[in-house]
């Protein structure tokens, strides 16, 4: 990205920006010397050096040239904010010490930004975001109620008597099969085992 505006820069491309439109020296010099004594060779210099650095280009009208910006105000800071990001070596650790800086207006805002840029469903809510929170915990419990029983098989293991193996200690004793209408064989006994599906 171009180096970061200097400060007589930057209040050149400020006018340029906020006025939307093609200007000319003239134009520039006349409204910064509302604040400051600058002299139109000043200006002259400053918006051809922004030509050459790629900020404004320029067409000749007449006698003289009308520069107007290549990029705007917000592409600017978010490459600056890009390239600041970038030079850090834990770019995570960086954003969140960022957002600890901002207040909730500023967070708003980012949370807009990120809609915006990536859709409605891109950040959840403030109102949802418990349940977001705890969506993941409702969704792992139905997972655990449905798996196959072979992923539920090292949980036997865990219960079995010492000498006996998992299969035998989820085996029903002897005798007790016949009142059972689930157990093997029994009138409700279902066709097929569970293909591990979750239905």
């Amino acid at each position: 990205m171009p180096k970061p505006l200097g400060e007589l820069e930057d209040a050149v491309m400020s006018r340029i920006w906020q006025w939307n439109r093609p200007v000319t020296v003239r134009e520039v010099l006349e409204d910064l010397q509302r604040e400051r004594s600058i002299a139109y060779t000043t200006v002259m210099t400053v918006l051809d050096n922004l030509q050459r650095k790629g900020w404004v280009r320029r067409h000749a009208e007449g006698r003289a040239y009308r520069y107007e910006a290549v990029s705007s105000r917000a592409a600017y800071v978010a490459a600056l904010m890009n390239d600041a990001w970038s030079r850090s070596d834990n770019p995570t650790a960086a954003l969140v010490a960022f957002f600890g800086m901002m207040n909730e207006e500023q967070r708003g805002m980012v949370r807009d930004a990120l809609r915006i840029a990536h859709g409605p469903g891109a950040v959840p809510n403030a109102e949802n975001a418990s349940d977001s929170a705890n969506a993941p915990h409702a969704a792992n419990a139905a997972e655990a109620e449905n798996a196959p029983e072979a992923e539920k098989a090292p949980e036997a293991e865990k219960t079995a008597e010492p000498g006996k193996t998992a299969e035998a200690a989820k085996a029903p004793a002897a005798g007790n099969t016949a009142g059972d209408e689930n157990a093997p064989g029994g009138e409700n006994a279902p066709e097929s085992a569970d293909d591990g599906s979750g239905r």
